[in-house]
């Protein structure tokens, strides 16, 4: 309704007032009350008002549009956006217990906040919009359902303490993850990769090294152990300069004395951590191993059983396609290995399994053909020797008498790489497994780099702006834990049928946006939210949601 200005005439005098427009519910229609009392007209002129009507109409048209605007809802810097699709994550670490334990750090530290508030609410902020610590803070924390009390120097100094004991909490999860859900350790799968960071300067963490990014900055470097069903159950950070392949021994030595595991484990690799040592390694624990190996470092005698063209078995798809060939042999097969400072040669007794494929052939062929043409072309412009990159391993330098290098091509490294594209070899310790069985199993070694990618990509684990170590660790334990709370959502709760990447686009996607009354579901609709809201027997697909439904989710047990 509105303000206007009442003019009454009585007595000779012409009184004015300000009244208030509003509707009534019981008369159904517009009433009116006096909002102020303004006296006559000839009394205002007296006081010095030449025009009162007018005057006062410019009160009157000042209220009104205060109540506009007023009545005109402006935008909040306080977000309307919830995020709620992390609640299947909230409870499976609700199941896992996890809080009583965290809650005895307690007791020999002097906290001014909950610790499980501050680690579950990274786990689930870093699920539902990956983003650096600052951002975290003031633009995710703020927008998850449930408000976390602590500021951003107690964030900082949180992370800094789980990083400098992440290794205990890794312990703590995977002992609930066992009890809870069971771990399977009859086969575990390992493997390494490195995250680089980009400052100019080295520390004793950051290390110059090896990149799998071809990055040439400081790098930190990350080994994770998943078990037979790729489940994480091990993760062990190191400095970017160390090798990758006695990181194997460590973490699987470092888990077994954790978690009390006296069984054989069968050590899943690929050929970057198959060495002898780590073959040995095995062996000694009572462990078997499956890695793969180079088919163009064996030896000459082996490499005539590469190439011979018999006895070969075909796997093939439901419609007749050869997917690849493959056949095996069991034999002793010689490594050399430290042993009280020697060099000493153990013949160990194998099954190896060569197979060959042909989509794989196909595209290493044609990807070497890319790189002989590069280098053919900078061998022509006469590049520098430091141009040529991966392209280098085709060609060789000499120096000439002028001192300026030579190049040429090395057409027997292009002919060799040619000769064994698409085989690959597996070695294994147990004799007893079926080609398909070896196949299988290495092959879901895949798991793991997912779950790199998942760090990587779908939580964005790096860049990482963090300089202290203990907090450096702080953000990965972060991350491996919001890998560990997918995993066991997408294989022990779904039953692996859905793939990661559905699994995050609904945690990431799955909002609601505050209204005056109820919460407005901004989410696009999908075969998962539907087959999600079946399973759970949740509202997840209703346009309006209320208070009642959301803490429903929320208090969902799986």
């Amino acid at each position: 309704m509105a303000y206007f200005l009442k003019v009454t005439k009585q007595k000779n005098r012409t009184y004015l007032a300000i009244y208030e427009s509003f509707y009534n519910s019981n008369k159904k229609g517009t009433s009116h009350k006096s909002f102020k009392s303004l006296g006559s007209v000839e009394t205002n002129v007296k006081n010095g008002i030449e025009d009162p009507i007018a005057y006062f109409q410019k009160e009157v048209d000042a209220l009104n549009r205060i109540r506009d605007e007023a009545g005109i809802k402006k935008i909040s810097d306080i977000s309307p956006i919830l995020y709620l699709g992390y609640f299947p994550l909230k409870a499976i670490l609700d199941k896992l217990n996890i809080k009583k334990f965290v809650d005895y750090f307690k007791l020999t530290n002097d906290f001014e906040y909950d610790l499980f508030d501050l680690l579950s609410s990274l786990i689930y902020a870093r699920s539902v919009h990956p983003c650096s610590k600052n951002r975290t803070f003031h633009e995710v924390l703020p927008n998850l359902y449930h408000p976390y009390e602590y500021s951003y120097d107690q964030l900082l100094d949180g992370l800094s303490f789980l990083g400098s004991n992440y290794e205990k909490f890794i312990e703590l999860f995977t002992a609930q993850v066992e009890g809870i859900y069971g771990v399977d350790t009859s086969k575990t799968y390992f493997d390494c990769t490195n995250f680089y960071f980009e400052i100019d300067r080295e520390d004793d963490f950051r290390r110059k090294g090896p990149s799998k990014e071809n990055k040439k900055d400081p790098i930190v470097g990350l080994g994770l152990l998943l078990d037979s069903h790729q489940i994480p159950i091990g993760m062990k950070m190191y400095p970017g300069n160390e090798s990758e392949k006695p990181v194997l021994r460590d973490v699987i030595n470092d888990l077994k004395k954790q978690n009390n595991i006296t069984g054989k484990t069968i050590h899943v690799a690929d050929k970057g951590l198959n060495c002898a040592q780590n073959i040995a390694f095995s062996k000694t624990n009572g462990d078997g191993y499956l890695f793969s190996k180079s088919v163009k470092g064996l030896s000459e005698k082996e490499k005539v059983w590469v190439l011979l063209d018999q006895d070969f078995n075909e796997t093939k798809d439901k419609n007749g396609k050869v997917l690849y060939r493959h056949k095996s042999c069991v034999d002793k097969f010689p490594y050399k290995i430290e042993y009280n400072g020697k060099k000493v040669t153990v013949n160990l007794t194998e099954k190896r399994l060569l197979t060959y494929n042909p989509s794989l052939a196909t595209k290493k062929r044609y990807e070497i053909n890319r790189m002989v043409e590069k280098a053919k072309s900078l061998t022509l412009y006469q590049a520098k020797r430091n141009d040529y990159g991966e392209t280098g391993k085709y060609v060789n330098f000499t120096d000439s008498d002028g001192g300026k290098a030579a190049v040429k091509i090395n057409q027997a490294a292009i002919d060799k790489d040619l000769r064994f594209a698409g085989y690959n070899l597996l070695v294994t310790s147990e004799i007893e497994m079926t080609d398909h069985d070896m196949y299988d199993t290495y092959n879901n070694l895949w798991r793991i780099e997912e779950s790199f990618k998942i760090m990587k990509s779908d939580l964005d684990a790096r860049p990482v702006f963090l300089q202290k170590e203990d907090s450096i660790k702080g953000h990965f334990l972060i991350c491996y834990l919001a890998v560990l709370l997918e995993r066991i959502f997408q294989f022990k709760v779904l039953n692996n049928k859905y793939s990661t990447s559905e699994i995050f686009q609904f945690i990431r996607n799955f909002k609601a946006t505050k209204s005056e009354i109820k919460y407005i579901n901004t989410t696009t609709h999908s075969n998962f939210i539907d087959d999600l809201s079946t399973l759970f027997n949740l509202p997840l697909t209703n346009y309006f949601l209320s208070e009642t439904q959301i803490k429903s989710m929320f208090k969902h047990k799986i």
